[in-house]
């Protein structure tokens, strides 16, 4: 059966998005070149402008799938307990576990922002990780499990430490250690604000 327009589009973005993704999280942004990306994706370099309109386009495009795929990754691992607390920190395991990832690392916390510039990185965050987050803090709040504190406060300075957690446990020698550090720590400073 032949394809329709519509579905060749999606798949030849989805081609661009999956090749331009290897490559920005293995050279980076500055070093993966456009005629490689649309060789191996098996596209001509028109097809890149038509649906991207630029370099920094498609990036745009790889930065909000890994967003997006991290954001659903937060939900499935905090979605494995019933208790609203161990959601939470399920979630945020689950963000800072996803994010180092040599595959998402690069892409989401250091081309990511120079790219794209803060605000749109911000926007983009907000729109999928924090968007989570928020939504978490506010119904523990709801019902009774947060100390009265502003839930846009302790959404940015949770995103905040995560991403650094992110930066720092990148910078170790042994992942597994550090991720297992944040997580004490992590747990440890949500007990502040816990109620009950």
């Amino acid at each position: 059966m032949k394809m329709s327009k519509a579905e060749q589009k999606q798949q030849t973005m989805q081609k661009l998005i999956e090749v331009a993704r290897e490559m920005f999280s293995r050279q980076g942004y500055a070093d993966a070149a456009m005629e490689d990306i649309v060789k191996q994706a098996g596209v001509t370099r028109g097809a890149l402008y038509h649906h991207f309109g630029s370099k920094e386009g498609l990036f745009e495009a790889v930065l909000a799938s890994v967003q997006q795929e991290i954001g659903e990754r937060v939900e499935v691992e905090a979605a494995k307990s019933e208790d609203p607390w161990q959601q939470l920190i399920l979630g945020c395991l689950a963000f800072v576990s996803s994010a180092v990832e040599h595959r998402n690392k690069r892409i989401l916390l250091i081309d990511g922002p120079s790219v794209i510039g803060w605000e749109t990185w911000r926007r983009m965050d907000e729109e999928n990780s924090m968007r989570h987050l928020r939504e978490q803090l506010q119904t523990m709040q709801e019902q009774g499990y947060l100390r009265p504190v502003s839930i846009d406060a302790l959404t940015h300075l949770l995103s905040g430490a995560m991403n650094e957690a992110v930066l720092w446990i990148s910078e170790t020698s042994d992942h597994e250690k550090s991720l297992e550090e944040i997580s004490a720590a992590m747990t440890l400073l949500l007990e502040g604000y816990r109620t009950k």
